[in-house]
């Protein structure tokens, strides 16, 4: 088999996109870059504002791609999150915030990531190899996960607020400063949730996205992240498209999920 250019590569990955995807995604793209010079970020904890918007422009390009190859049910998309984690993680530490958000990436993401690739390529579509069988979760196990969410959202956001950690993001407001503190426990414990679903192949991961995209916005807006909006707003318009495709699947592939459920 003759090995194929760069530029058929590059062909093949362009086609492999539909055009409302590639829409989609230059349009988050696009619209990030203008928020960045209509909102500059400021220095803060003497971190120059133009690397802090640098990483929050990384941050978006990678996410995007990474929630596309999730809606189109590619493995792929594991490799591109681990680049995401890698980005969340520098930048909690040079805002010195979202401790929670930050210890579940480096204890949970990038574990998860990597054995749920494993799991992914273990489990590919019958007729389109491309493609990764996907499945929904069943109704009690949607109840043990919301207890957990609450439960850890109080213990984990109380001991949270009690950290004395100095941070020039929230300007000394405290009041501000805890409520982030409770929204990113509650962040962490859906992302958790997330990763378990993803693992496992649920179609509730698009859920979890939903309410993620919420709680990380008032995040966003709470601490004057307004480029990130644009990231959360692209997470609401796709966590739509890439349900109703995950939907279409699992109805379409019914017969043939009942019996990889005996393998799982």
């Amino acid at each position: 088999m003759t090995k194929k250019s760069l530029k058929e590569r590059a062909l093949d990955l362009w086609h492999y996109f539909t055009t409302y995807e590639k829409t989609w995604f230059f349009s988050i793209l696009i619209l990030s870059v203008i928020f960045a010079f209509l909102f500059p970020e400021e220095d803060v904890n003497g971190v120059n504002g133009s690397l802090i918007m640098g990483l929050y422009l990384a941050d978006i390009f990678l996410n995007i791609l990474c929630e596309l190859l999730i809606s189109k049910q590619s493995k792929w998309n594991f490799i591109v999150s681990l680049f995401v984690e890698i980005t969340e993680i520098a930048i909690c530490i040079v805002l010195s915030y979202r401790f929670a958000t930050m210890a579940t990436t480096l204890f949970f993401w990038i574990p998860i990531d990597i054995i749920s690739f494993i799991n992914w390529h273990r489990h590919p579509d019958r007729q389109e190899e491309d493609l990764t069988q996907v499945r929904k979760l069943s109704g009690l196990a949607e109840f043990l996960c919301i207890t957990g969410i609450i439960v850890w959202t109080v213990v984990v956001g109380y001991f949270l607020t009690t950290l004395d950690i100095g941070t020039d993001l929230f300007n000394g407001n405290e009041i501000i400063e805890n409520v982030v503190c409770y929204l990113d426990a509650c962040v962490s414990a859906v992302a958790i949730a997330n990763g378990v679903f993803i693992l496992f192949r649920y179609r509730e991961q698009w859920i979890a996205w939903y309410i993620d995209a919420l709680l990380e916005g008032a995040i966003n807006i709470l601490s004057g992240q307004y480029v990130l909006l644009v990231l959360k707003f692209g997470y609401l318009t796709n966590t739509t498209y890439g349900y109703i495709k995950w939907t279409k699947y699992i109805k379409s592939h019914k017969d043939e999920l009942e019996k990889s459920k005996i393998k799982a």
